[in-house]
């Protein structure tokens, strides 16, 4: 398994999404050589982006201290979602984490991936919840109790709806756990691959 890559066709938006805590933007920072610090979309490759919802919280910074969290919170994800649009729009490949799991968020993404006639991926990494708690902990931000259930919750949804074969409303979904996606060493965009319908469930090298 070592080698592991990841290939998907140019121009798709992949969207890697997971329980709190799972490592979704420690594999990011990996792969891409990220500091943790930005607060921009990353590119890489010249014709693809990374873009981590990260990158939309630290651009706001203490900036939103006197709104309440859930205004902080609708300004972050427009913030995200408008950065996909942009990047998607100027015909590159994106890359982008993304905390929320919901079938009105997963829509959205799809929603924008047709409107760019771009391909819709799902990159899923699960985690069980002590480790993603300990996840969050170790980076220092944990997730309310109520809060992370409800994302366990909807997660469990994806995961169940995923190993059923129905990846839907992606193209693809693949799942990676914790110690596949240590050995995962590229999330590459290949202009004659074509897509794949069915959903992936493990690392290939």
């Amino acid at each position: 398994m070592r080698g592991a890559r990841l290939t998907y066709p140019s121009g798709s938006l992949v969207i890697l999404t997971g329980p709190p805590g799972a490592g979704k933007s420690t594999l990011l920072r990996r792969l891409y050589g990220m500091h943790g610090a930005e607060s921009l979309p990353v590119p890489t490759g010249g014709t693809s982006v990374v873009i981590d919802s990260s990158q939309s919280r630290r651009h706001w910074g203490g900036r939103l201290g006197w709104a309440p969290y859930p205004v902080r919170r609708t300004v972050v994800f427009v913030t995200h979602m408008t950065r996909i649009r942009r990047a998607l729009a100027q015909g590159k490949s994106v890359i982008a984490h993304n905390r929320g799991c919901g079938r009105y968020t997963l829509r959205a993404f799809a929603w924008l991936a047709r409107r760019y006639g771009a391909d819709f991926h799902l990159l899923l990494l699960d985690a069980p919840a002590d480790e993603a708690l300990a996840g969050q902990r170790a980076r220092g931000r944990v997730v309310p109790p109520r809060t992370f259930a409800r994302h366990q919750h909807r997660w469990n949804g994806l995961l169940t709806r995923v190993k059923g074969g129905d990846p839907a409303p992606a193209a693809t979904a693949h799942i990676m756990d914790r110690a596949q996606a240590g050995l995962l060493e590229a999330i590459e965009f290949d202009s004659g691959r074509s897509v794949d319908p069915g959903p992936r469930r493990s690392c290939t090298g």
